[in-house]
Parts: structure tokens; C-alpha cells; sequence
């Protein structure tokens, strides 16, 4: 019987544990069953500001990073009325120069707003846009039809309004309460 190397042994060691984490890697992330599509994309395969993914709601709205974006009821307009601790459960969609549109969005319902501290805030067809930290996955819809901070949340249609109905309970559940 040969003995093998200490270095060998080493060398299997630590291929095992990487060989399962990239396996872990390549596997679901809990999205919901309708499947969400990859972020969006421009027509030229750059990064979209805002594109639109299939969800257990139908199509919705989503950034950049694939997480769905919502509407605020209180806000008035193009002002909005989520700040302070609103802001950090309900994060605006921010962008840095001219926010852009993938597949299936509408590029002239697309713009931005100045919010209270100066920073641009992207809007569709006039709604001020926010993610929502209660949102794990991308495709999650967990904030949709929440009311928080004096107001309804809503996901986003394509054709700029509120979606009505309720998230799949593999979409995260019902957030947090405020």
C-alpha cells in the first residue's frame, strides 16, 4: 500500500469545499414560480435603468439588479413623500445620468425628479420608483399591496400603473410592518 503525499491530501481538501460552493453557486435563488427574467437589458445588451420581468403579478417593472419596483400612494405627483426612515425601508430608484429602459418598457413614460436632497429619483409615467428591503430575491413582490409609512404600496405595470393582487407565498411573504 502507497501512502500519499500530505500535499495531495491538502490539495483534495481544498478543491472538495470550492467543487460545492460553486456547485451552491449555479443553483436557484428562491424566485418566485413564474420566473423572473434576467435584469434587464437596453436594445444594445447594455444595463437598463428599468425593464420588465414575468411574476406571479403578471408583468411588472424591475431594475437593473432584477427587483421589482413599486409605487408609493402618497406620493403627490412626481413629489415624493417617502423620506427618512421611508427611504430606508423603501429605497428610491436612483441614476446617475439618464436612467434608460429595457424590452418591454416604455421609453417616454421614463424620466426623473429631484428629491429633497437634490439627488434624482427615476419615475415611470409620473410615479416616483422604489425597491423595498423586504425583497430578498430578484422576482420577489413581498412589498406589493403593503400599507406603509401612511401610504399603499404597488408594484409597477408596464403601462405605468399600480398592479392589483397579491404576492405568491414563494415571493417572500408579507414583509415588514410599519
Amino acid at each position: 500500500m502507497t501512502r500519499s503525499k500530505p500535499s495531495t491530501f491538502l490539495a483534495i481538501a481544498a478543491v472538495v469545499p470550492l467543487t460545492a460552493l460553486a456547485v451552491a453557486g449555479c443553483g436557484g435563488g428562491g424566485n418566485d414560480s413564474a420566473g423572473s427574467s434576467a435584469p434587464p437589458k437596453t436594445t444594445n445588451g447594455g444595463a437598463a435603468t428599468v425593464g420588465i420581468e414575468n411574476t406571479s403579478l403578471g408583468k411588472i417593472l424591475d431594475d437593473t439588479r432584477g427587483r421589482t419596483l413599486y409605487l408609493f400612494k402618497k406620493d403627490s405627483g412626481t413629489k415624493s413623500a417617502c423620506a427618512g426612515a421611508c427611504a430606508g425601508v423603501w429605497p428610491p430608484l436612483r441614476a446617475s445620468g439618464k436612467p434608460t429602459v429595457g424590452a418591454g418598457a416604455t421609453a417616454s413614460m421614463l424620466g426623473t425628479s429631484p428629491r429633497s436632497d437634490g439627488k434624482a429619483q427615476v419615475m415611470y409615467n409620473g410615479h416616483p420608483l422604489y425597491t423595498y428591503t423586504g425583497d430578498q430575491n430578484p422576482g420577489d413582490t413581498s412589498g406589493q399591496g403593503l400599507t406603509n409609512f401612511g401610504g399603499g404600496w404597488f408594484a409597477v405595470s408596464p403601462t405605468g400603473n399600480q398592479v392589483s393582487g397579491k404576492p405568491s407565498s414563494s415571493s417572500g411573504g408579507g414583509g415588514i410592518g410599519y
